[in-house]
């Protein structure tokens, strides 16, 4: 019997220190090769940094790129706690498309039971969404909106061919505005649910067939 290939390692991209804080308390069991999470810092600028700096090094060249973390829901009826999982980002320079949305669906309601799990475009902005602006991008068919994951997968792919997702919780939505996104606390429901979702993206992993280089 030939041997497995080493697996390609997995980049876990999030902006704030409370994402990172909810992934490192999730379950770190399970993953099928070496996972690193990445604390980008906010805004679009900051994660082309991280994200090209990070694959920059080479134990990292060739890695699948999962941006995750917290978003504003764009669609009625959206709730905090809701799971967004990305076909694309676009942002102004461009649209990525991302891979294995369907398995993550079944994945995330494997690890997460009982979450509603939206699917379709994830859009960038360069600065929290309020208001009308949620109602202009949800005209352009987005669902959701943040302010990294578009940058994040872009600068991913332009660093080169790898495998890209983005998977979203809901923090802010039409029907539950928040003032800031950064009040964000441990206690609520998008906390939770972020702290649970790391199972879902270890088996997204483990399903890639990534190109040897």
């Amino acid at each position: 019997m030939s041997s497995q290939p080493a697996p390609a390692p997995l980049l876990i991209a999030c902006a704030l220190g409370i994402e990172q804080l909810a992934l490192r308390a999730g379950d770190r069991g399970g993953a099928g090769g070496p996972v690193t999470v990445l604390r980008t810092g906010m805004g679009p600028a900051a994660a082309e940094r991280s994200v090209t700096r990070m694959l920059a090094d080479a134990a990292l060249r060739d890695a699948a790129v999962l941006a995750t973390g917290f978003c504003a829901g764009l669609a009625p009826g959206m709730h905090p706690g809701d799971l967004v999982v990305a076909e694309e980002t676009r942002d102004p320079r461009g649209t990525t498309a991302c891979v294995g949305t369907d398995l993550l669906v079944k994945e995330l309601g494997r690890a997460v039971p009982g979450r509603t799990v939206h699917t379709g475009p994830l859009t960038g902005s360069d600065h929290v969404v309020r208001g009308h602006e949620r109602s202009d991008l949800r005209a352009t068919g987005a669902i959701a909106v943040d302010m990294e994951s578009a940058a994040t997968l872009l600068s991913a792919v332009r660093a080169g061919e790898r495998p890209v997702a983005a998977v979203r919780v809901v923090v802010d939505a039409p029907e539950h505005e928040l003032v800031r996104i950064g009040t964000v606390r441990g206690g609520i429901s998008a906390f939770r649910v972020l702290r649970s979702v790391l199972p879902a993206f270890f088996e997204w992993h483990r399903s890639l067939l990534l190109p040897r280089r």
